[in-house]
């Protein structure tokens, strides 16, 4: 048993959703279902956060030995902690077609104006939405979903394994993806990941990104004829 999937059997132990627990570790619940699975690694701030937060005790969660808890976890205090929700925000939608792409948006978001507002209750901060096209992320979000993000400045800031958007260079052309984000072999490299197994996974050099946002949720659109 490897050290992501021992991160199951704690939230199971604290009858937790997968939802409460990635709003713990700070990371969307999508990241904490690849960290479950195997399909990327936990990240030393999350197993920081385990260790020192739940106590859980550091020697089983790396190797299975000993007791998984040192001491007996606040299950109460640990439940009502979140990634600082908001009673309700109003959310700006924009259209990329009409910002000109996601660089000109994310450098001058006020002078942009929005094709509407999106009012969510108990939500993290966001600085905005757009809509998705593509299946690349099939079946989490299909094209024309939406998603909420919140804007990064440094790309040191990235939680590994976690949703993001972006916007890449590609000789000169503005490409616009959402993928998961995960360390790479190579020196000044990250990984893209998809959702959906019919896409590779790709490599691209960090200089590359141009702009970069946390995924903080999305919204389906489903339409009844």
């Amino acid at each position: 048993m490897t050290t992501e999937s021992r991160v199951k059997l704690i939230r199971k132990e604290l009858k937790l959703t997968q939802e409460q627990l990635a709003q713990r570790l700070g990371i969307g619940k999508a990241a904490l279902s690849m960290i479950e699975t195997g399909k990327c690694g936990l990240s030393t701030r999350n197993k920081n956060i385990l260790v020192q937060d739940l106590n859980v005790n550091p020697d089983w969660l790396e190797s299975g030995e000993g007791q998984m808890f040192n001491a007996e976890p606040e299950y109460t205090s640990f439940r009502l902690r979140s990634d600082n929700s908001l009673p309700m925000q109003s959310v700006p939608l924009y259209s990329i077609e009409g910002t000109a792409g996601l660089v000109p948006l994310f450098n001058d978001q006020a002078s942009n104006k929005p094709i509407n507002f999106i009012h969510i209750p108990n939500l993290p901060k966001c600085d905005g939405a757009i809509y998705v096209s593509g299946d690349s992320m099939y079946p989490l979000l299909k094209s024309g979903d939406i998603v909420l993000y919140k804007q990064l400045h440094n790309i040191e800031d990235i939680f590994w394994g976690d949703m993001y958007l972006l916007s890449i260079d590609l000789e000169g052309e503005e490409y616009i993806v959402v993928k998961y984000i995960q360390k790479s072999d190579r020196k000044g490299y990250v990984k893209l990941v998809s959702q959906n197994p019919h896409h590779a996974d790709k490599e691209i050099e960090i200089s590359r990104i141009r702009a970069i946002a946390l995924v903080k949720a999305s919204i389906r659109m489903n339409s009844i004829r």
